[in-house]
């Protein structure tokens, strides 16, 4: 079993200019002449953990921290009306971490994501496959259609009165058609000149999200909701302008285009009860890249468990003696 590291902070901090008006926030920790790995984080717009890491040892890997557009430690600040989310898209990120890399001057490193995160890298490595060594992901998702169905709407089996009360933000008209106009409505919203409005509707989808995980073991209370109101403002700012656009990604194309992972470990650890992103997209995964490995935790849902992390820990572990 993989045990903790002592906590590690960032050695070196900056801020990346992508020339088109927006800096991202970056963290290097571990050892500078290390393996070379990078964090993805989920949301989207959540933001890297402004913490220490205990998962990745310290004397073996260089991990790269970074925040996505718009959101944490990286400006403009989508809690800020003038931030321009048109230049936040999945090509965007894309480019974001191809860039991230050269100025970092890294060749190959590991990838590492959950929930939302797991999309984005995906979509990196599929465009990019010479430059990943490794995938680990937790909470496996391709931001398709039908998951965003099932998270958005789909979930109101279980919580009726909670989706009520999220829906009620939307026209009538537009709650029981097509998701991505459903989002969109959210979208202009979160895009409203008072803050007011914009704070108010981030409640309103935040209590959906908190909801929707409130079943799951170790489900926690508060969790999605739980951050301070310019975050809240830019995670759901972010969320509803990505998800609304199906993250311009053609349907089903992480899937379908998992061929071009082919060579690349990858493991893969989910929950079986998990709300927010069913075990199904992990185990067609799965099928569809023999390279990788999945582990279903019973215990535990989006939120994990101890014996999911405890899985990821491992990982981690393991890929520090791959070639």
């Amino acid at each position: 079993m993989a045990d903790l590291h002592p906590p590690t902070g960032p050695y070196d901090t900056g801020f990346l200019d992508t020339g088109d008006g927006n800096r991202l926030y970056y963290e290097q920790l571990g050892n500078p002449e290390g393996r070379p790995a990078l964090y993805v984080h989920g949301g989207p717009g959540a933001g890297t953990p402004d913490r220490p890491t205990r998962a990745w040892d310290p004397e073996h890997w260089r991990l790269v921290r970074y925040d996505q557009r718009n959101c944490g430690r990286s400006t403009p600040h989508a809690s800020d009306s003038a931030a321009d989310l048109a230049l936040n898209t999945t090509r965007h990120l894309i480019e974001d971490i191809e860039r991230l890399r050269e100025h970092l001057g890294i060749e190959r490193w590991l990838l590492n994501g959950a929930s939302w995160g797991s999309t984005l890298l995906l979509a990196y490595a599929q465009q990019h496959p010479e430059r990943v060594t490794g995938i680990i992901i937790q909470a496996v998702t391709t931001t398709r259609r039908a998951e965003t169905e099932w998270l958005y709407r789909g979930n109101r089996l279980f919580r009726p009165e909670a989706w009520d009360r999220f829906a009620a933000l939307v026209p009538e008209a537009d709650r029981e058609g097509d998701i991505y106009a459903f989002l969109l409505r959210y979208a202009e919203l979160m895009e409203h000149p008072d803050r007011a409005v914009r704070s108010r509707t981030a409640d309103a989808w935040l209590a959906w999200e908190d909801a929707v995980i409130s079943d799951e073991p170790n489900g926690i209370p508060g969790m999605y909701s739980d951050r301070e109101q310019d975050a809240r403002i830019a995670f759901v700012r972010i969320c509803a302008h990505v998800f609304g656009h199906g993250a311009w990604l053609a349907e089903d194309q992480l899937l379908r285009d998992a061929h071009r992972l082919a060579g690349i470990p990858g493991r893969l650890v989910h929950g079986r009860h998990d709300m927010g992103s069913p075990v199904q997209t992990a185990w067609e995964l799965a099928k569809r890249w023999p390279d990788a490995r999945l582990e279903i935790f019973d215990d535990s849902g989006h939120v994990g468990s101890a014996a999911m992390r405890q899985a990821a820990l491992q990982a981690i572990e393991d890929f520090k003696y791959l070639t």
